[in-house]
């Protein structure tokens, strides 16, 4: 296939200009105040009833997201093997998108009596999502010349912002102005919204569907060595990172410091919904700005990074998240809450791009086989949201008060400086630098 073609480019950005709008609309914004807002009820308050489980609605929420990112984390390495060596990756991309949408699309029923139906829907879309961007990612190093791989991965995400926010935007208004299309139903206006998600998700999707390749079959065929072989290649990753400290040091951190900023991001608008009450259009908004700063704060982080390395800044934005953690804790008012979603959108942007590109930079120059090392990072990191996730909610259940599981994070990032400062530490004796 030839490399650097720009129509197969923009069909490749175009997943991301798909399935991002789920990540805005139904795990970041609508769905959550949402969710919320119908399982919170004058008789049994924040309490819902599952399958004959009683559970806090916001713990049950985050225990069916830990729930999705586990099973992705064991399935996926055995996918991956199995569409490298069918060379049907493409195929799977659709399975996970037509899962997601098809998922999304099935919220549109979702009311407090239908609440099992809810949680499965919504459960199903993230095991789309997840899978879908993992075998879109795959197609980078297939489309784009090592030099332009840079841009192309920065034109994916461009398009997926602007996605995102244009189709945030239209059901903004479904959901702000429901007396302008003569909706009279409260709960119509969001669940429309999770409906379009659907439609948008899969109606794009066909666009780079009809463009990227479908692969190379490999000669030989599907056996249990090679459905071990996903599981067989992280463990070999294992060893050699077990011989490089260095390395090994930073995957600890980021494996502790990794549970509360993706909890936190999963979680900030059912908090902000819960603790105090700001309404649909209030968090909408917030998201949107975290979104807008989480931007300027990659870029401003990077430009620091060159300055004092990657490790001083990463533990100065650890920091940054212990404050976010006890002042969410102490929060009271409107204007306390939007100043701690700017410092969120500050420091998760940068800590996301930091962590990423510290990692490649540990990665020892000889190693040819950097997908295998970034398929491991990409595990680490889903087996922390599971268990911050899960931390996340058996805390509220344990405590009754949202606030106590917030306050929780700050022992992961705690664990997490303290493997960055051993990595310091190293650093500094061995004269190493990684600006």
């Amino acid at each position: 296939m030839k490399l650097n073609d720009k129509s197969t480019i923009r069909a490749w950005a175009m997943f991301d200009w798909s399935n991002s709008a789920y990540n805005l609309v139904i795990t970041s914004t609508i769905f959550p105040a949402y969710y919320t807002a119908i399982t919170t009820t004058q008789d049994k308050g924040d309490q819902v009833n599952f399958f004959g489980f009683q559970f806090i609605n916001t713990a049950l929420a985050n225990y069916s997201l830990a729930c999705a990112y586990l099973i992705m984390a064991i399935v996926l390495p055995v996918l991956s093997a199995i569409a490298d060596n069918r060379g049907n990756k493409k195929s799977f991309m659709k399975v996970f998108t037509y899962l997601g949408g098809l998922s999304c699309i099935g919220l549109f029923f979702f009311k407090l009596n239908t609440l099992e139906w809810g949680i499965i829907c919504s459960t199903l879309a993230a095991m789309g999502y997840i899978g879908g961007v993992l075998f879109n990612n795959s197609y980078l190093p297939e489309i784009a010349s090592i030099d332009e791989q840079d841009r192309v991965s920065a034109q994916g995400f461009a398009y997926g912002y602007i996605g995102s926010v244009l189709l945030q935007i239209i059901c903004f208004v479904f959901v702000l102005k429901p007396e302008w299309f003569g909706i009279q139903d409260a709960t119509f206006a969001p669940r429309l919204s999770f409906l379009l998600v659907g439609l948008w998700w899969m109606g794009f999707s066909q666009i780079p569907f009809k463009k990227l390749p479908s692969g190379k079959v490999k000669p030989n065929k599907i056996n249990t060595h090679i459905l071990r072989s996903g599981f067989n290649e992280l463990n070999a990753v294992w060893i050699k990172i077990k011989g490089l400290q260095n390395l090994k040091k930073f995957l600890g951190a980021f494996f502790f410091y990794a549970m509360g900023v993706q909890t936190t991001m999963l979680v900030a608008a059912a908090f902000g919904e819960k603790v105090l009450h700001l309404g649909a259009s209030k968090l909408i908004a917030t998201i949107l700005i975290i979104q807008l700063v989480a931007i300027l704060g990659a870029f401003f982080m990077s430009t620091l990074a060159k300055r004092l390395g990657n490790v001083r800044v990463l533990i100065i934005a650890v920091l940054l998240w212990i404050v976010v953690c006890f002042s969410a804790y102490l929060i009271q008012t409107e204007m306390q809450f939007y100043i701690l979603a700017a410092l969120v959108g500050l420091i998760m942007g940068g800590i996301q791009s930091l962590s990423r590109s510290t990692y490649s930079k540990l990665i020892p120059r000889e190693e040819e086989d950097t997908t295998a090392f970034f398929s491991f990072y990409d595990v680490t990191e889903k087996l922390a949201i599971v268990i911050g996730l899960f931390f996340f909610a058996f805390i509220e259940e344990q405590t009754k008060n949202i606030r106590y599981s917030a306050l929780s994070l700050a022992l992961f990032f705690g664990i997490g400086m303290f493997f960055l400062i051993r990595l310091l530490r190293q650093n500094n004796k061995e004269n190493v630098s990684l600006n």
